[in-house]
């Protein structure tokens, strides 16, 4: 394998460590086989910021990646994500990230636990989305969508994770009494990456990598 300073970098487009964190970790088999190294745009300076004005999750993630491969000359990753409940037709979708007026994850949850209050649990269906997208600076992309089906409870519980996690319960996750109604932010890093949709999203796309990166 080679060393680590001649690793080939692949730039995640996001400013969030959190995110460069988590796909290090779902992604590490790869990256140590094809020998690259994930990178955020912390890390690539004048990187610019993408208005994701499209309307479906996987033409904002390959808008996102396409433009992070275009302004940097690198292979980029890029993934959007959301909630999506039944009940509201989907909302808040694409808009999760802005759905109290970008005010923040607190606010949003807030505001969503207030919308479903006279929902009953059997209607509190839920799935959280993410299309992963994988571009290059001749143009080549790629896409794929993970899901991961469950419910939204009715307060926050759980200190891990981020957004709506902390009211999110992951459907049929193991025949274990205890693990019962566990919110994802109760999860482990570990047991999360295992079911998330941005793990499923990912690996998913590991086979257009390969191709891409090995060539």
């Amino acid at each position: 394998m080679r060393a680590q300073a001649e690793r080939r970098r692949v730039v995640l487009a996001t400013h969030n460590a959190h995110k460069v964190s988590e796909l290090r970790e779902i992604l590490s088999d790869v990256t140590a086989a094809l020998g690259i190294e994930i990178v955020g745009l912390d890390e690539v300076p004048d990187a610019p910021d993408v208005i994701e004005n499209a309307v479906t999750f996987e033409q904002n993630a390959l808008l996102k990646a396409a433009s992070a491969a275009k302004a940097t000359g690198m292979p980029a990753l890029a993934d959007d994500s959301g909630l999506a409940v039944d009940v509201l037709g989907g909302a808040p979708g694409i808009f999760s990230a802005r759905w109290s007026g970008g005010q923040g994850d607190a606010a949003n949850v807030k505001l969503l636990l207030a919308q479903l209050s006279d929902v009953k649990d059997r209607d509190r269906a839920a799935s959280f989305v993410c299309a992963a997208a994988h571009a290059l600076p001749d143009g080549r992309s790629a896409v794929e969508v993970g899901r991961l089906a469950g419910s939204v409870g009715r307060e926050t519980r759980g200190s891990g994770g981020f957004g709506y996690d902390p009211i999110f319960v992951p459907e049929g996750q193991g025949n274990d009494q205890a693990d019962a109604g566990r919110t994802l932010a109760e999860y482990t890093a570990e047991e999360k990456n295992a079911i998330s949709h941005r793990s499923r999203a990912f690996r998913a796309l590991i086979p257009h990598l390969k191709e891409h990166l090995s060539s």
